[in-house]
């Protein structure tokens, strides 16, 4: 079978990557179509083919208004290369001009879209937008049963959506926490809540807070807020600078807001190993829960969200329970498992 993973964003690359490299694995024939990655460094191919068919010239370009007004010209000469590629099924990661590409989107064959973020936050609010996108495609892949249910209500057709949990990022790391250490792992973006966490931290005597991730807001308040107990690694975290925060971490936070199905910062945790206290949302209290991986709470409550870290950074069993709960996740949540899923999926579409 001749599989073709579109990225057009380059929103993911290591999920891009593991996807493809799994389905690879497999014996599929696997091309993954997507842009240069500007933020640093992205994985090499393992078994597919890695193609750059979007955006080689505003890739290059620094100016944000210039580069996303070139993007614009660049997208449906993009889209016509992705839609004439050969293959036997066509799986979209990302729709990177929704408006666009509800004209754009024209597939002679079976055509599958993952909803990573159910509706994405910059066109949530365009309803009949994304019903008409959504009924473009044959299946719609979800992370969570919450997702499934929450894209059911919305109106996608319950015959169309296919709950294939999102995988555990497995890694090594050499544990050298302080036993004190709250981590906020990925991009800074609003509605990843780090002044929640930086609240809840600032609450807790000799908890320690540590914020790696590539910051896409202002910062100043939030590090007068944090103060002298956080520790900033910016920028996009390459492997060694990933691994180096992993191993320091003694729990991760998530408290999100309902804007996504499920983080890739919280699974690259807990397949260190790193538990997570995270806030019922999407589907990451799905996933800490089922493992026993760490502690849920409601969103919003700041409360808590700093009595569920107290309790993992005070109690040294219920530490331990949640670090063999994380384990267990990433034996069981693997990429070739999710990859036999995606078969059997793509299979069903013949």
């Amino acid at each position: 079978m001749h599989v073709v993973v579109a990225d057009p964003p380059a929103y993911t690359p290591p999920y891009d990557h593991e996807l493809s490299a799994a389905l690879a694995r497999t014996g599929a024939d696997v091309d993954l179509v997507t842009s240069p990655f500007r933020f640093g460094w992205r994985p090499t191919p393992d078994g597919y083919r890695l193609r750059n068919l979007f955006y080689p010239v505003s890739t290059r370009i620094g100016l944000a208004p210039v580069r996303v007004g070139v993007k614009a010209l660049e997208h449906p000469l993009g889209m016509a290369r992705l839609l004439a590629t050969k293959r036997d099924v066509l799986h979209l990661q990302w729709l990177a001009a929704p408006e666009a590409d509800a004209l754009l989107l024209r597939s002679r064959g079976p055509l599958v879209f993952t909803a990573h973020d159910l509706l994405p936050r910059r066109t949530a609010r365009k309803e009949g937008l994304w019903r008409r996108l959504f009924a473009r495609f044959d299946r719609v892949v979800v992370h969570s049963e919450r997702g499934r249910e929450r894209l059911e209500r919305f109106g996608v057709a319950p015959e169309k959506l296919c709950v294939i949990p999102h995988p555990v990022f497995r890694s090594e790391v050499n544990r050298g926490d302080d036993g004190h250490t709250v981590l906020s792992l990925g991009v800074i973006r609003p509605y990843k809540g780090l002044d929640h966490t930086i609240a809840a931290v600032g609450r807790i005597e000799g908890a320690r807070l540590l914020v790696a991730g590539d910051p896409r807001i202002p910062l100043d308040d939030l590090r007068t807020a944090a103060g002298a107990t956080a520790e900033w690694r910016l920028g996009y975290l390459g492997p060694e600078p990933l691994a180096d925060a992993l191993s320091l971490a003694t729990v991760a936070c998530f408290p999100y807001h309902d804007e996504l199905d499920q983080s890739g910062a919280l699974l690259q945790a807990l397949g260190a190993g790193v538990p997570a206290v995270v806030y019922d949302v999407g589907g990451l209290g799905e996933i800490v829960s089922r493992f026993g991986a760490g502690l849920v709470v409601a969103p919003g409550d700041v409360a808590g969200l700093e009595t569920a870290l107290r309790q993992i950074l005070t109690d040294s069993e219920l530490l331990e329970s949640a670090r063999i709960g994380a384990m267990r996740a990433r034996d069981d949540l693997t990429w070739d498992a999710s990859a036999a899923a995606h078969l059997k999926l793509y299979g069903d579409l013949d």
